[in-house]
């Protein structure tokens, strides 16, 4: 069984960051490490994460992108997981993503997000205006599903190949998107519904929270400037295939 290392960062969420580690110490298949970065918060999330007997590591630099990494540079399993304070993962959520990467061509695995506040209706929106497009126009532009920093585990071998090339200084961008544009487009990501995870729906906080995450979207495809090319990254995967399909033919002669 590979270790597995659970990565959170968390800015002034002690009180959704004592669920998460709440639903952590639920899984059928329980992390050998849970990692929580402390990026600067003036409540208790350090002592909740603490408490909880998770290593807290402080990045005092602002920034969403350099906490995760911090997080994951630290981190010592075979498979990092990455969610944030607000996530809730249900109880077999890890023992699912370590069978999604079980399959040696797959780097990293990855699902949805669902609102745990609200009703039909809230969730219905959240659907059609945010986590269904966010899959459906990401996987359009990079060629292959993106990993949504809620609900991602990734072998330790993806992130050392992409470390040095990850935004992890620039605050403004979204880290899990900078990380999708990092693996080769011929890598295999694979997004699926049984790594769901409940989180809040804060992306619903106002027209301010939406601007805010547009911005910070656009920002991020402007400084992977030809990595973040369309055109380039699904010609990429079409040679990658067509090598692995020719592959293929050649093993059954």
């Amino acid at each position: 069984m590979p270790r597995v290392s659970v990565v959170v960062p968390v800015r002034d969420d002690a009180v959704l960051l004592r669920r998460c580690l709440g639903a952590l110490s639920a899984q059928t298949v329980p992390p050998d490490e849970v990692v929580v970065v402390d990026n600067g918060s003036r409540d208790d999330s350090a002592a909740v994460a603490q408490g909880a007997g998770a290593t807290v590591l402080t990045e005092r630099v602002r920034g969403i992108a350099r906490a995760s990494a911090r997080g994951y540079d630290h981190a010592t399993g075979d498979v990092l997981v990455r969610l944030d304070a607000d996530s809730v993962p249900p109880p077999g959520w890890i023992a699912d993503a370590l069978r999604l990467l079980e399959d040696p061509g797959v780097v990293a695995v990855t699902g949805p997000g669902r609102p745990r506040d609200g009703g039909p209706v809230v969730r219905r929106v959240w659907d059609a205006l945010y986590m269904g497009p966010y899959f459906v126009l990401m996987w359009s532009a990079l060629g292959r599903p993106p990993l949504f920093g809620s609900a991602t585990a990734m072998r330790r071998e993806t992130w050392l190949a992409v470390r040095s090339r990850v935004h992890r200084q620039d605050a403004e961008v979204h880290d899990d998107v900078d990380l999708s544009m990092q693996l080769d487009p011929g890598w295999r990501v694979v997004a699926d519904r049984a790594l769901t995870v409940q989180v809040s729906a804060r992306p619903f906080d106002g027209f301010g929270s939406a601007v805010l995450r547009t911005r910070r979207a656009f920002h991020t495809f402007r400084v992977n400037g030809r990595r973040a090319n369309p055109v380039r990254r699904w010609a990429r995967r079409a040679r990658v295939a067509a090598r692995l399909r020719a592959a293929a033919r050649w093993s059954r002669r």
